[in-house]
């Protein structure tokens, strides 16, 4: 029997990782991330415990990965999502409604991320949390805006407390007077991306519509 070549070695070890982290999402969203060991998620991957340690130094930074894989496809999907669209200003409340969907869709798991992020390791630099930022500057600049530098790391801190304040314990705000406010602040209009039921909050005039709006971008570009 001939050994593998590199690239069926390559293609087997990325499987393998990919494994581990769905398996990762499947259960820390399901049990918690306490009750959740790597032997559960060696065991759910069909992989040795052992291959965890050799992808990862710990749960944390495993759990880190995970997420950021999840909220890249996530992302990646609602961008690309029929009908295709070119347009900065829908691609923006896309990526706004894509990541904001995931703390209704994955409390627990969104909640112990941020949670864990807010640790003295802050974030991981790992390919996942490298893909979804590129995602997410892409975004920015099809916005278009004029210093992405800027823009991009105030958009990523937005999303992150938009995040937080739904998810706070005891005193949630409401998602859809959130995104209302993220939607105002970059003119969006209220019908672009994938809405919420029930309209704008308060039955008040779409956020991105009135004459007046904010503009940040046109703030920008006037200094």
């Amino acid at each position: 029997m001939s050994p593998r070549s590199p690239s069926v070695n390559e293609e087997l070890r990325r499987r393998s990782r990919e494994r581990i982290l769905q398996a990762t999402v499947d259960l820390v969203d399901t049990n918690g991330y306490e009750a959740t060991t790597l032997g559960d998620i060696a065991e759910r991957a069909g992989t040795a415990r052992g291959l965890i340690s050799y992808y990862f130094p710990g749960k944390r930074e495993l759990l880190q990965s995970a997420v950021h894989r999840l909220m890249h496809r996530t992302l990646e999907a609602g961008l690309e999502r029929e009908p295709r669209t070119e347009d900065g200003r829908e691609r923006l409340a896309r990526a706004i409604d894509a990541i904001l969907g995931l703390t209704t869709s994955h409390p627990t798991l969104m909640r112990t991320h941020m949670a864990g992020i807010l640790q003295a390791e802050g974030f991981v630099q790992c390919q996942e949390q490298q893909r979804l930022a590129f995602l997410l500057r892409d975004t920015v600049t099809r916005y278009g805006s004029p210093d992405v530098d800027t823009d991009y790391p105030l958009l990523r801190a937005l999303l992150m407390g938009t995040v937080v304040a739904v998810l706070l314990p005891g005193a949630p705000m409401p998602l859809a007077r959130l995104r209302a406010e993220l939607f105002h602040r970059y003119g969006l209009d209220w019908d672009m991306g994938v809405p919420p039921d029930g309209g704008p909050p308060g039955g008040t005039q779409t956020p991105g519509s009135s004459a007046g709006r904010h503009d940040p971008l046109q703030s920008s570009k006037s200094k």
